[in-house]
């Protein structure tokens, strides 16, 4: 599952340690707005590109770190065949009982935080000129938006997450409404946002979009 909130005061506390030394930036958006289109292309520009979610599905696939833990707690009914976390049995349990969200979160979130954290310092020590944490969960995130200095929201219209989504996840339409629900309002995220990147047109448009977001930050 994505990175969310909760216990974030380790990673807060190393990642500080890079504060005034290189930009943090912080990338977010609702799902399927096109976080990972954008990042890749931050990346192909230089930027040091850390993906929480995609650090979650890493300990999350077969053999990772979180799968035994995962096991031991929820039974081994939440490990697929193929010995990764079983993604939709767990997504239902969640939507359904908050208190398994947390258990979950208790579980992915130190792994996640370790390997972030990892991350981030071997890319700055690369001579990256900015990094960029993807955080899905970002803007309700009090700890990411104290420590990153400047937001970047991915955005398009609800619906056109919702038919990227369904399509790539092969999800219903209610299921993925009900992943929004769970997200902060696409209000809220633009409010918080010093950079907007509106992502419904063309891959060329979003490309020249991407080119000078990245100028702006290496102002920074």
């Amino acid at each position: 599952m994505a990175s969310t909130h909760s216990n974030f005061d380790p990673l807060q506390a190393d990642l500080k340690a890079l504060k005034g030394k290189i930009p943090l930036i912080g990338l977010t958006g609702g799902i399927g707005s096109g976080k990972t289109v954008v990042s890749n292309l931050l990346g192909e520009l230089g930027a040091g590109v850390i993906d929480t979610d995609l650090i979650s599905h890493q300990i999350t696939a077969p053999g990772g770190k979180a799968i035994p833990l995962i096991a031991k707690t929820f039974g081994s009914d939440f490990i697929d065949p193929q010995g990764a976390l079983n993604r939709p049995k767990m997504r239902t349990l969640v939507f359904e009982d908050p208190n398994a969200r947390h258990t979950l979160e208790q579980i992915t979130h130190p792994l996640i935080q370790q390997e972030t954290a990892k991350q981030a310092f071997e890319i700055a020590n690369s001579g990256t000129p900015y990094l960029v944490f993807v955080v899905p969960l970002l803007v309700e995130s009090g700890y990411w938006v104290k420590l990153i200095d400047y937001l970047v929201v991915v955005d398009c219209p609800e619906e056109t997450q919702i038919q990227r989504v369904m399509h790539r996840n092969n999800m219903t339409h209610l299921e993925v409404e009900n992943i929004l629900k769970a997200q902060t309002s696409r209000n809220a995220r633009l409010a918080a946002a010093n950079a907007v990147i509106e992502n419904e047109g063309s891959l060329d448009r979003l490309k020249s979009e991407v080119l000078n977001l990245h100028q702006q930050l290496l102002k920074i």
